[in-house]
């Protein structure tokens, strides 16, 4: 009786803390989305595919993957987006050989024909900012800021088969993983917390670097935060 007894106590504070993990800190697909943006960021094509296959076991779909892996386009550039997408058209191939059957998953909604892109580019872009973007760097370069208004928070966050928030997971991982880009991390600390993201979930991603990407950048990852936290 004592036996059963102690079982139960374990069995309830083990599903507890079960709940706490899931809820405060990462889910496995959003860290396996941490995984996958990271490598494409730095073009590690062979962790890449591991963190694909991972992805898909998790859960993720195969239109979010591709979503994410567009998604990096705008920080690490059109090359390893390309590559990364070569890399998920192989393993998606490979799987079905093998009688995987992965979901697809939903398509993005339709674009409003009569969307204008910076108006709307210019509303998320705000909302993720908290204020109105500006400043005498898109004075000096208006295209910048047109660019950065319309298609980034335009065109691709208007995109609706992953949310702002995962977007913002998205980013501060590939961010995290390329060096050179110090300012641009912080601020989308920011942006990913007024996106919703928590400060345990922001840590979360700091962790999955700490574990699966690099001690280096998980250790630049968390002295920003933790600057940005102060800042806050």
């Amino acid at each position: 009786m004592k036996r059963r007894f102690i079982m139960l106590l374990i069995s309830i504070f083990g599903f507890t803390s079960a709940i706490g993990a899931e809820t405060k800190g990462l889910t496995q697909k959003e860290q396996e989305v941490v995984r996958i943006s990271a490598f494409t960021a730095s073009g590690d094509l062979e962790n890449l595919k591991i963190s694909l296959n991972d992805g898909l076991d998790a859960g993720l779909t195969v239109n979010e993957i591709k979503e994410i892996l567009v998604h990096t386009y705008a920080y690490c550039g059109f090359p390893r987006s390309l590559n990364g997408i070569g890399v998920f058209m192989n393993v998606l191939s490979e799987r079905e050989e093998k009688g995987i059957k992965d979901e697809v998953g939903r398509d993005i909604t339709p674009i409003p024909s009569d969307r204008n892109s910076i108006e709307f580019g210019t509303e998320v872009q705000t909302k993720l900012a908290g204020a109105p973007v500006q400043g005498g760097m898109y004075d000096f370069a208006p295209a910048v800021d047109e660019f950065l208004k319309g298609h980034l928070f335009g065109d691709l966050f208007g995109r609706d088969v992953i949310d702002f928030k995962t977007r913002e997971i998205v980013t501060i991982a590939a961010l995290g993983n390329m060096t050179g880009v110090n300012p641009q991390l912080a601020a989308h600390f920011n942006l990913g917390m007024n996106a919703g993201l928590t400060k345990e979930q922001i840590n979360g991603i700091i962790d999955v670097f700490d574990k699966k990407i690099g001690k280096n950048q998980g250790k630049n990852a968390r002295e920003i935060f933790d600057s940005v936290l102060k800042s806050r």
